[in-house]
């Protein structure tokens, strides 16, 4: 096996280039090779911050885009409707009354504002200024500037146009000067002083199409017309709910994730749970494609970013492959490691690519707007390890990166500034992984040591020991409420962890995990299953919880090393020994084993 785990020295020697090591790590050193590369990386990181609060949002086809408007007052109110009829129905009467209770007191209060929004209307239209300044003071206009600016304004006007200048001038300066950000054009407020020493409105270059006081107050009203007309709303107790209308529109959302997913299930699902998106159970049965192009065996992959559009693998012969998840074709290599790339890892929206190698160094390369054609260099080049760096993993919030390797510690980057902000130290050999949980406040590391650590990222303590496994922990990963771990080692099993219980509840075997290879493990659909590598050459997919092996896809031409599963493409990826990345899919037309029955959701 062409594998250099005990040595930790297979690349080249460290650059005598080092820096100080940040004021909170006092050890450690950092190197790159270009400084002003770690400001390229600033908009890529806010690019990325942005996607992620954009993200839901984005993903929608644009049929699916937002159909009503949840801020809407009449949708608000249909929803309450739903919401008291659902109450009734279960025999939840007091929560409905109440409910209904409190609906009544707003109903009353919408009812009133209709009423002053209907004077304010009338009043303008018939000049009634004092009516209106009486109006103006009330609940629903106090906080509408923009409406109050424009009320006054055409107080104003009418004044000028009546040459009472004095009142004029006084309305200017008590009510108009307090709202003069509001003013529309910006520069109108400087005309309305204007016209105090004109004869006409016309004469101020903002009013110079002013048309008379009954148009312009009818134009006032229309221009706030969403503010003053609410005649459509209805009264809650006026309109009919269908019955049983919150079960039908529950029925009729999952009956369209069941019809528009990518597959169909043969018998109808049972769900388990509303909290979740309906998601069909399938576990991989055959090969879909098979990614060819590196000349080394291959030690680690990813799906770029959640969506999964693209595979980055990472290979003894050096280079970090780019591969299209469904065409299959090769985007990029990207060349710039001097030994063996251990690990490669993504940001959350894939905008950030990261490669640890047998070489020290620790690459960020960009993940959009790659092809075979350009010359790729990276973003940042991190120092700080002696020896190889085997394990690489991204922040959730984008900006921080933990890395792990030969010397027996982990450190935690900024990645804007490409300083070593945090060194743990506390295992006794070579950190094969390191993670993050999902809230990014603990770091969890496997070694070479036979233990599991967790650190607490403000302190840099080690929190918790795992200490179960009689060999080398080879792969840590976490499910996505960070509740359960999992963990490989080379004792043959993987293990399932509860991490508030601090102990092993699972332990899963048959497949082959003993020589000087990384075999790593994870979850596999809905969490449910757990799939991983294996030295025999398949991937080994197990029943999380009756531990039975219920699917093996291969063989491969030599050990897999790491299988990855992506919910977006419902595609498991393996890659392994033969430098061959595959992905797997579910064919409906090859008999699949039996599968374990999982409702959704349970």
């Amino acid at each position: 096996m062409d594998e250099e785990f005990e040595s930790g020295r297979g690349g080249t020697p460290l650059s005598k280039k080092t820096s100080e090591a940040s004021s909170l790590t006092g050890s450690g050193s950092m190197m790159y090779d270009d400084e002003h590369r770690f400001s390229n990386l600033e908009p890529i990181l806010k690019r990325e911050a942005l996607n992620v609060a954009l993200a839901k949002d984005a993903l929608l086809p644009k049929a699916l885009k937002p159909l009503f408007d949840p801020n809407d007052p009449k949708i608000k109110e249909d929803i309450i409707r739903i919401i008291i009829q659902y109450l009734q129905d279960e025999g939840y009467t007091s929560s409905s009354m109440i409910l209904q209770d409190e609906a009544n007191v707003k109903m009353k209060n919408m009812a009133l504002q209709k009423s002053q929004l209907r004077k304010m209307k009338k009043a303008i239209l018939e000049g009634d200024w004092i009516e209106v300044e009486k109006l103006c003071t009330k609940q629903t206009f106090r906080y509408q500037k923009s409406f109050l600016y424009g009320v006054y304004e055409q107080m104003y006007l009418e004044l000028i146009n009546g040459q009472e200048y004095q009142k004029a001038s006084s309305l200017l300066g008590k009510k108009l000067k307090p709202l003069e950000s509001y003013a529309f054009p910006s520069d109108g407020f400087k005309d309305l002083c204007y016209l105090l020493t004109c004869k006409s409105v016309n004469d101020a270059s903002t009013y110079q199409n002013w048309n008379g006081v009954s148009a312009t107050r009818e134009a006032l009203v229309d221009r706030f017309s969403n503010i003053l007309d609410l005649e459509s709303r209805e009264a809650m107790a006026h309109v009919n709910t269908p019955p049983k209308r919150l079960l039908d529109l529950i029925e009729q959302a999952f009956q369209f994730q069941v019809q528009n997913g990518k597959y169909h299930p043969k018998v109808p699902p049972k769900i388990g749970t509303v909290l979740e998106d309906y998601e069909c159970f399938v576990l991989p049965n055959a090969l879909r494609h098979s990614f060819r192009g590196h000349k080394g065996n291959i030690k680690s992959i990813a799906f770029c970013g959640e969506e999964g559009q693209l595979i980055v693998s990472g290979s003894s012969d050096n280079t970090v492959g780019v591969w299209d998840t469904e065409t299959g074709e090769n985007r990029a290599f990207l060349r710039g490691h001097t030994a063996r790339v251990w690990d490669v890892a993504t940001t959350r929206r894939g905008e950030l690519i990261g490669s640890c190698s047998g070489d020290g160094s620790v690459r960020l390369w960009k993940g959009s707007e790659l092809s075979l054609d350009s010359n790729q260099t990276p973003e940042a080049v991190l120092k700080g390890h002696e020896g190889d760096v085997y394990t690489v993993y991204f922040h959730p919030g984008g900006n921080h990166l933990v890395t792990g390797g030969y010397d027996k510690t982990l450190k935690l980057y900024d990645i804007r500034t490409g300083q070593v902000v945090r060194t743990f130290e506390g295992h006794n050999s070579s950190v094969s992984r390191a993670i993050f949980n999902p809230r990014g406040n603990l770091i969890i590391s496997g070694s070479k040591d036979s233990t599991i650590k967790c650190w607490d990222v403000l302190s840099g303590l080690c929190v918790k020991t795992f200490s179960s496994h009689l060999g080398e922990v080879t792969s840590v990963e976490l499910n996505s409420s960070g509740s359960m771990l999992l963990s490989s080692s080379k004792d043959n099993s993987n293990r399932l962890w509860d991490l508030a219980l601090g102990k092993p509840i699972r332990r899963y075997k048959e497949h082959q995990n003993t020589s000087k290879n990384f075999i790593r493990s994870s979850f596999g659909p809905r969490e449910r299953v757990i799939i991983g590598g294996s030295e025999d050459g398949f991937v080994y997919i197990w029943d999380r919880d009756t531990k039975s092996v219920v699917q093996k896809l291969g063989p491969c031409d030599g050990p897999v090393y790491n299988a990855q599963w992506n919910t977006k493409q419902s595609l498991l990826a393996s890659c392994g020994y033969d430098g061959v990345v595959r992905t797997w899919c579910f064919n409906p037309g090859q008999i699949q084993p039996s599968a374990p029955q999982v409702p959704n959701g349970s």
